[in-house]
């Protein structure tokens, strides 16, 4: 029987920052993997998720190389690097994870998808600059939510819920989750795959093998590598977000904030619209999953 082929896609999150294995990273996916079948070994396992990939790495670079590998089962998790970048454009985010979600579905591959929380929140950034972010993301999940439900994905909703505020579930950098948060899920995918027969291994361990980073750790990797990222984020960002927190504070004072959200929301609708329709036959509707459980 030949092994079961999964190829994870994607960002840092699922290239695993945050858990530390070695000199490298280990993550969510690779937690999962193991679990896809009764044994281990008749799982095949190739993540080819890079840290700050936006979608359009995902479909231009990511999708090729895993089409190659012909997955039974590919994980698409992304669209966060999206939302930094003072490029940002959900129609084209929407575009882009359509072809990707079509091209797997067409191929015959189960897709798993998640929609994740916003980063402004995540970061503790003050209201007038984590809202505008906070819009982002919500577009991001709404096209995601469509998108999955379109092409019979397997979908975590992960974008809220207690694990948010479980700071023991997070790294020092507050965007990635630690060992435990992807535990978690892993743990979470694994109940929706098996629910849907896609998994017939024992669920991945919730229990971490190591100690959580001390403070000092924590407070060590925020002074060093903590602060070139925030650096970078900064000259790509900062100044179109400094625009949005200055445009946040002008509606608040009028009473108009809410125009902001109907903008934000009318725009991930015209996106899903202006979408050119892949028929796939076989796609059905997957049950998803909250996090806060």
């Amino acid at each position: 029987m030949s092994p079961v082929r999964f190829v994870a896609l994607g960002d840092s999150l699922t290239e695993g920052v945050g858990d530390p294995a070695g000199d490298g990273w280990r993550g969510w996916a690779a937690l999962l993997a193991p679990s896809l079948a009764a044994a281990p070994h008749a799982v095949a396992f190739t993540n080819l998720a890079v840290s700050g990939a936006q979608t359009r790495d995902v479909l231009e670079r990511q999708t090729p190389a895993a089409r190659a590998l012909r997955p039974d089962l590919v994980s698409v998790v992304i669209g966060v690097n999206d939302t930094l970048r003072r490029t940002f454009d959900i129609q084209a985010v929407a575009a882009h994870l359509d072809e990707v979600y079509a091209a797997f579905t067409r191929d015959g591959a189960t897709v798993l998808t998640a929609c994740l929380p916003d980063p402004g929140a995540m970061l503790g950034l003050p209201g007038a600059l984590a809202r505008p972010l906070a819009r982002r993301q919500r577009a991001v999940n709404t096209v995601v939510h469509a998108l999955s439900e379109r092409y019979g994905a397997v979908h975590l909703h992960a974008a809220d819920g207690a694990w948010i505020t479980d700071r023991a579930l997070w790294s020092a950098d507050r965007l990635h989750p630690g060992e435990r948060g992807h535990r978690q899920l892993a743990v979470r995918f694994h109940a929706l795959l098996a629910g849907a027969g896609r998994a017939t291994g024992q669920p991945p361990s919730p229990v971490p093998e190591f100690p959580a980073p001390t403070r000092t750790a924590s407070l060590l990797w925020l002074a060093t590598a903590g602060t070139a990222w925030v650096a970078r984020r900064c000259q790509d960002l900062l100044p179109q977000l400094l625009r949005l927190a200055a445009d946040e504070l002008h509606h608040r004072a009028r009473g108009t904030g809410a125009h902001l959200d109907l903008r934000a929301s009318a725009a991930a609708t015209a996106a899903l619209a202006a979408l050119t329709h892949h028929p796939v036959a076989g796609a059905e509707r997957l049950t998803g999953a909250t996090m806060d459980r």
